[in-house]
Order: structure tokens, then sequence, then C-alpha cells
């Protein structure tokens, strides 16, 4: 009796696998990134639905590329975490729009040629080169919440550090430590010449030196310089951390630095 039972698994094992190998004959359908792309949306796919396309999951087809018109010519950008916000120095003004669709949802006026700009994790905050100004958006409504003076010429980079925001001050060769609560400045401090982009790695600001193609890395908690390195020729506004290295695009020499 012990036999027989263990021939019926034995034929019941062979059944599963010869319906599992007719399952994937070469001429049937195999989904590819289609069938991915309506799992990840919630879509009913066309076809047969492959159940190991989890496997190859993309959030969106990675040839996707879409353009959205905004403002006259557009400067700085920055994600709140749900929408994008972009600088117009042309139309003085920050425009939101929804990062899903591209659709514009509100336009807010800031003074005199914005060009940077960093959110906060409430608010925008936008660098206005000709004036010397830096101003606070508060993201749920577009109100200004403040316009302030940063303490140096030509603010133009920005970034934020959990607490403060740093303004690189193009003509001082200066960057400020703004405080983000409300705007006071808390100091400015030397680094190389003409400091433009901005980056903050969870401790240091990095800020890149255009005329003398360095980057300066400075202690956030007191602003001191700890180091100027070298990097390729006119390093201007790319300065980005990746959790481990910072990058810099050099204008000049085409290239990037990582360091």
């Amino acid at each position: 009796m012990r036999k027989v039972l263990s021939w019926a698994w034995v034929g019941l094992l062979i059944l599963f696998l010869g319906s599992l190998s007719r399952a994937q004959q070469p001429d049937d359908e195999v989904p590819g990134a289609s069938d991915s792309s309506a799992l990840a949306s919630g879509t009913t796919p066309t076809g047969p639905v492959n159940v190991n396309a989890v496997a190859i999951l993309r959030w969106y087809p990675a040839n996707l590329t879409t353009t959205f018109t905004v403002g006259i010519a557009p400067s700085g950008v920055a994600f709140d975490g749900a929408n994008i916000w972009v600088t117009d120095p042309s139309g003085d003004e920050v425009i939101q729009l929804r990062a899903s669709d591209g659709k514009v949802l509100q336009t807010v006026f800031v003074p005199d040629d914005p060009d940077a700009v960093a959110f906060d994790g409430a608010n925008i905050w936008a660098t206005s080169d000709q004036t010397d100004l830096v101003t606070k958006v508060r993201v749920s409504d577009g109100k200004v919440l403040g316009t302030f003076r940063v303490g140096g010429t030509t603010p133009v980079g920005v970034a934020f550090d959990g607490a403060n925001i740093w303004v690189a001050n193009n003509a001082s060769n200066t960057i400020s430590k703004v405080r983000a609560s409300d705007g006071t400045v808390l100091g400015n401090f030397a680094v190389g010449s003409l400091p433009n982009g901005i980056a903050f790695d969870g401790a240091n600001i990095w800020v890149a030196n255009s005329a003398g193609n360095t980057v300066s890395k400075v202690r956030a908690s007191d602003g001191k310089v700890l180091g100027t390195f070298a990097v390729g020729t006119f390093p201007v506004n790319g300065v980005a951390f990746d959790g481990a290295f910072i990058w810099v695009t050099n204008f000049s020499s085409n290239s990037v630095s990582k360091m």
C-alpha cells in the first residue's frame, strides 16, 4: 500500500512539471517590460501574465522622456517630495509642477532674478543674485514667508543642512549660514574665488569655486574650512553628494570630478 501511494505522488509530480513545461513553450508570449509596467501601475496587463515579472519591475519605462513647457528661461530646480520647483529669472518667479504629470500647480513671484532653489522639508528657498536676497516660500500654498539679506554679494547656489540654509555669495567669495526657521544670518565664511554650486554631505558644506578650479569643504557646525581641493576647470553649478562621494561638474574641461 505504501508503494502504491509513493508512485501516486511521483505521478502527480510528473504531471505538474509537464504543465510547467507546456506553459513556457518558446512560441508562447513571454511578457516583458509592458507587463511589468502594467503590474506597477495597477492596470490589467494584456496577454498572459508572467508571475516572475516582479523580478523585473520598473517604476517607469527606462526610455520614457517627457518635456514640459515652463517659464521663459528656467534655471534652478528642486524636488519637494511630490512636486518640482523651477526658478525663472526672466519672470522673477518660482514655478511648482506636479512631478507625476508636469502640470503647473502655482507660480510665485520672488524678487529680482531667482537663480538656485533648495527645499528645507516645508519651504522652498530661492536666491536672488541681483539683490543679494534669499526668499522663503511655503510649498503647501506658495505663500512668501520672508525675504532675507544674506550678508554677501550675488548669492547663487543654495543648500539645506537639516537646520540651516547655506548660500554661496559669488561676488564676495563667501558662503552664508542662514537659520531656516527665521532667516537670521548666523555667519559668513570665506571660501575660494567665485563660489557657486553648493551641497551638504551630512556634516560638511562643499562649495565649488569657479575661478579657482577648486572645491572648499566647510564644517557646517562652525563654518571652519577643512580643506580646499583641486578639481577640473571652471566648476560652476553642479555639486552633489551621493552618500559617499562628492561630484563636481567642470564646465570648461568637459568632465566631472569624484571626490
